[in-house]
């Protein structure tokens, strides 16, 4: 029978950090199909393993390294209000002001993302106007904008509720068009649209700028995937924005997907489901 070999093909392809660790049931015959089904098993129990020791490595690094990034902010402030400092100084103190802030982003970024994997982040969902979150963020990136010279225009956003979080929603939003506003050219431009598609809300936010090659596509929710370095390199960040965005969207059952022309236009397109308890249109 072939059944044992379907069993592990579909095993196989079932495979990611979720699933990893889970056991197949052994015949315990003996036979070639019952040994490529243990060692299958000890395959994946080592995956799990390795898996959740570099989890437990990123949550314990990054807790060690918040305490003495917050006693740095705080020690930087506190040089800023002395009065007698030259402007040369001023400026120096502010950049590793700025810098301590990128680091401490980069360390809460992964420490969420380590939590979110073991299942340590809970949602506190209720019904939400996604419509209003939107126009919110809206509002966000225009201010974001302005000093870029980008453009940033509402183009259609109809009345929608989702069941969610309205926390993580609104920090999908704002890391989604951040991005938009920033990987963009000198007067550019960023296009959004909230749109009803069947039972789902669909978010589409587009921006002109260098774009992602297309080898580099599979990797865009990578962490730290920073895209072309000759477009990207100047960009500041922490590079964990999509990644987070990534998770948020799949902690609501959503999808998300990026298609880029390069040297000419970004699309990241959001599916969420709307609430069940929506008066239907």
């Amino acid at each position: 029978s072939l059944a044992p070999v379907t069993a592990l093909t579909t095993a196989a392809e079932r495979l990611n950090e979720r699933t990893l660790g889970e056991s197949l049931p052994r015949s315990g015959s003996g036979d070639e199909f019952d040994r490529l089904t243990e060692v299958f098993n000890a395959m994946s129990a080592r995956l799990a393993d390795a898996f959740t020791r570099v989890r437990e490595f990123t949550l314990h690094a990054s807790h060690e390294l918040k305490t003495p990034l917050t006693v740095m902010h705080g020690e930087l402030e506190t040089a800023l209000r002395e009065e007698a400092l030259s402007p040369t100084q001023r400026e120096r103190l502010l950049s590793q002001l700025d810098e301590v802030q990128r680091l401490s982003k980069i360390v809460d970024g992964l420490t969420l993302l380590a939590k979110a994997e073991a299942g340590q982040v809970k949602l506190k969902r209720e019904p939400l106007g996604l419509d209003d979150l939107v126009r919110d963020a809206h509002a966000d990136a225009l201010l974001l904008a302005e000093p870029r010279g980008v453009t940033v225009d509402l183009r259609e956003c109809e009345a929608m509720t989702v069941f969610g979080d309205r926390h993580r929603l609104r920090q999908l939003l704002l890391n989604l068009t951040d991005n938009a506003v920033k990987y963009n050219q000198a007067g550019g431009s960023v296009a959004m649209a909230l749109r009803r598609s069947g039972s789902a809300a669909g978010l589409v936010i587009a921006n002109t700028g260098p774009g992602i090659p297309p080898e580099l596509l599979p990797r865009v929710f990578d962490r730290f995937f920073r895209g072309d370095p000759a477009h990207s390199g100047s960009v500041e960040g922490c590079g964990l924005g999509l990644s987070i965005a990534q998770w948020i969207v799949s902690a609501h059952n959503g999808s998300i997907q990026i298609e880029s022309i390069p040297a000419s236009l970004t699309t990241v397109t959001v599916c969420l489901p709307l609430w069940a308890g929506a008066p239907a249109v």
